[in-house]
């Protein structure tokens, strides 16, 4: 059974799509049948595996809106071990014709269900709003990892995801855990970068993961390129950080399910 994490923050920029293509790419590296789901509508998660969007036929919105077919719909990456179903601007429009439907906020839970036996992990790459999408992404989840820039007001942001969290436990009955806080897009060379992470931490304790994600050029340049930063520079600053990190997150997941 499918472990479901959703990757979430409100605020974009703050290495999302970043964390969901390679947080994916690496647990299939580590032998994790994982599937990747698309939900936002942006499609960079889609894009940076190197998928056209415009050459699909069908993506995660006719699974949304219209109940199409999952095998019309989920796609194999160069990652081995790790699918996809991919997204399109298509999912603009889903925000809105969501609405009209009973359980919208199930929609991508009922979708998952049918998928969670055949896979170990199911990461979601959530839009950066808290609209109808984003809600559907943390009621299908089991867990929620939120990615974070070392920035001054990360703290201010990650408390709003917070309530938001608590507010769809109480209404709508959901045991969403919150798995902690990956720091990103982190310079040491920089002392305020150094000051937040400490800032956060002491508001966050053991809620924070011990491995930071750095800036750097090549995690930048990877999907343009249409690759997770496993396939594009396995030896770069990047690579290893993602990699150390999804060991970190295995082993806590691990370590919970005891």
């Amino acid at each position: 059974m499918a472990e479901i994490i959703a990757i979430c923050n409100q605020k974009g920029g703050v290495g999302k799509t970043t964390t969901a293509l390679n947080l994916s790419s690496y647990l299939a590296y580590f032998g994790k049948k994982t599937l990747l789901v698309d939900l936002d509508p942006q499609a960079n998660a889609t894009s940076g595996l190197g998928i056209d969007y415009k050459k699909l036929n069908k993506t995660v919105y006719h699974l949304l809106i219209k109940k199409g077919l999952l095998k019309e719909v989920l796609l194999n990456t160069l990652v081995f071990g790790l699918d996809i179903l991919p997204s399109s601007p298509d999912l603009i429009g889903a925000q809105v014709e969501l609405s009209f439907f009973e359980n919208k906020e199930r929609r991508l839970e009922e979708i998952l269900a049918l998928l969670v036996p055949h896979y170990q992990y199911i990461i979601i790459d959530l839009p950066p709003s808290l609209g109808i999408l984003t809600i559907n992404g943390l009621v299908a989840s089991e867990y929620v990892l939120i990615p974070i820039q070392t920035e001054f007001f990360a703290l201010e942001g990650l408390s709003q995801l917070v309530s938001t969290i608590d507010l769809i436990r109480r209404n709508l009955d959901k045991d969403l855990k919150i798995l902690g806080a990956l720091l990103t897009l982190y310079d040491k060379r920089n002392k305020l970068d150094r000051l937040v992470v400490k800032h956060i931490i002491r508001h966050f304790p053991g809620y924070v993961f011990n491995n930071l994600i750095p800036r750097n050029i090549d995690l930048a340049q990877a999907p343009a390129f249409g690759k997770p930063i496993l396939l594009y520079n396995p030896n770069s600053t990047g690579a290893k950080a993602y990699r150390n990190f999804t060991q970190e997150l295995i082993n806590l997941i691990e370590k919970r399910n005891f």
